[in-house]
């Protein structure tokens, strides 16, 4: 997570945390629900719940840059490249990284039974990023 708030960041707003995992001094818990939110930081960390509403997370990551809430919105996503809400992905960030492995969360002893990516939707999307990832 360092090494993503020093690269990508830093990160002003975490959108969608809770106390225990927040990895920003300001976050939306389930209480503030960060899909009512502005995204008003200039960076934001989002690592969505992963179940069938996180479509709803993408498209709000995608407009809050899109819409100029927000400079850039860096995601830690399942790579489900066959949804439907993949797609918005596709055709709007800026940079996709495939993570290596299966990413552990908190505590576990496993890994997540799925692959991961660092997806990152920006409004300049400036060249440096290109060459790292798959862009659309």
């Amino acid at each position: 997570m360092a090494v993503l708030d020093r690269e990508l960041g830093p990160f002003g707003l975490d959108v969608c945390a809770e106390a225990s995992n927040a990895v920003c001094a300001r976050w939306y818990g389930v209480a503030e629900d960060g899909l009512a939110q502005r995204w008003d930081a200039g960076c934001c960390w989002m690592n969505p719940p992963y179940g069938r509403g996180i479509g709803r997370w993408v498209a709000k990551a995608a407009a809050s840059v899109r819409d100029g809430d927000c400079q850039r919105v860096v995601c830690l996503l399942p790579a489900r490249t066959d949804t439907r809400w993949w797609q918005v992905v596709r055709t709007e960030a800026a940079l996709v990284r495939f993570v290596p492995g299966r990413v552990k969360f908190g505590e576990g002893r496993w890994g997540a039974p799925f692959p991961s990516a660092v997806v990152v939707f920006d409004r300049t999307a400036w060249p440096s990023l290109t060459p790292l990832g798959w862009r659309p």
